[in-house]
């Protein structure tokens, strides 16, 4: 390996009937890069080696995802441009390039947060929104459910929750509301998701809370975190484990 470039893309929302797992969109990135004819670097297994920083929910927009790429040879970065936009897979954009010091470490373990917007369906008040979400933020816990290989893991979403943010398009009455959403990506308990920060909000409430539409505007590196985000990172709370329920 000569050089490891940091590709910046944008994902429009994924439709119908494109790949959801996060191996297959892999796999559909791997098969666009074969046609870059742009010297590869390959993993021991014989596979591109290229990384995604972190797994986007299935049909959710990204503006700034972030993966990084191996060659065996240097090359410019307007060549690795010119290669790789015409190849990219449907409803991509490459957004920026950076030449990354081949001996940094791995993209995935650096991934620490994420930002999301969410656009709320529901018509509510903002500052009942805006009081709900402040009183998540203070809690000591936020027991959630998730299911999982066919049984039911309670897990504390609070962890893994570092802020919401009540905005409004313009200040009219019926403006639609966003949820700026920064969760966390816990080594040990995985990431929090957007769709569970709304039902734990909405939970709070007392009343449901349809999402127009879910964006994540983009990935957060450990060393762009705050001390206390930091902090709250490196503790990890027990989890329990219950069968399924119907």
């Amino acid at each position: 390996m000569r050089q490891r470039w940091r590709l910046t893309f944008a994902r429009e929302t994924a439709s119908e009937g494109e790949p959801a797992s996060g191996r297959e969109y892999t796999a559909l990135w791997e098969a666009a890069l074969e046609n870059t004819g742009l010297p590869m670097a390959s993993t021991d297994a014989g596979r591109i080696r290229f990384a995604l920083g972190a797994p986007l929910p299935a049909r959710t927009a990204g503006r700034a995802e972030l993966a990084d790429l191996w060659l065996t040879e240097r090359i410019a970065v307007w060549r690795i441009r010119d290669a790789i936009e015409p190849v990219l897979p449907a409803g991509h954009r490459l957004v920026a390039l950076e030449d990354i010091w081949l001996g940094a470490p791995a993209l995935a373990g650096r991934v620490a947060a994420a930002d999301y917007r969410v656009t709320l369906a529901t018509a509510t008040d903002p500052a009942t929104i805006e009081a709900a979400a402040q009183r998540l933020l203070a809690a000591r816990e936020i027991p959630r459910d998730r299911v999982k290989g066919g049984a039911v893991k309670t897990y504390d979403l609070r962890p893994l929750l570092s802020s919401i943010v009540v905005e409004m398009a313009v200040a009219e009455a019926d403006a639609p509301l966003f949820l700026l959403v920064r969760t966390r990506i816990h080594p040990e308990l995985g990431s929090g998701r957007p769709e569970d920060v709304v039902a734990a909000l909405a939970d709070e409430l007392g009343t449901p809370l349809d999402v127009a539409e879910t964006i994540r505007e983009r990935l957060v590196l450990a060393e762009e975190l705050s001390p206390s985000d930091v902090e709250s990172r490196q503790t990890a709370p027990a989890t329990s484990t219950r069968p399924g329920r119907n």
